[in-house]
């Protein structure tokens, strides 16, 4: 499948194709274009269009919740790994949709940083499919044990 998104990502534009290349689509082809040409390029190129106003696949409301592109292709696709629903949970918060999660912050700062370190956006994801590796195995982690972290001392 190839895909279509806005240019200049940081976080639900990378959220989304990681988890697209995860769990939906592990051969799946990104293009990042100007804003106002997501929608002509989907139909050109017969890609899919997400993140963007007019795409199935974007933020929308529910009970007063703001959620983003990446709870929308949760949604779309019916992925119910519980590890998964939590870092939705991150990333809409990371992302400006509802919610207070701790960690949400943090992942917004990286996803920042990151869009200024790299040249473009497929350099950005690159960098960042490991913070989102990493987040993923973390909310593995919380699910089974409850987010009680042992300390040993270091």
């Amino acid at each position: 499948m190839k895909w279509v998104t806005r240019e200049k990502a940081r976080v639900d534009r990378i959220a989304c194709p990681w988890l697209i290349r995860k769990f939906i689509d592990p051969k799946a082809e990104f293009l990042y274009v100007a804003k106002d040409m997501v929608l002509k390029v989907a139909q050109s190129e017969g890609a899919i269009p997400f993140d963007t106003p007019g795409a199935e696949l974007h933020h929308y409301q529910d009970g007063g919740i703001e959620y983003v592109s990446f709870d929308s292709m949760i949604r779309k696709y019916r992925l119910s790994d519980p590890a998964l629903l939590e870092l939705a949970k991150i990333v809409r918060v990371a992302d400006g949709g509802s919610g207070e999660v701790a960690e949400a912050a943090g992942l917004e700062a990286a996803a920042t940083g990151f869009r200024m370190m790299a040249k473009d956006d497929f350099e950005n994801q690159k960098l960042q499919f490991p913070l989102y590796d990493a987040l993923y195995m973390y909310c593995k982690w919380k699910v089974e044990k409850g987010g009680k972290l042992e300390h040993s001392g270091g």
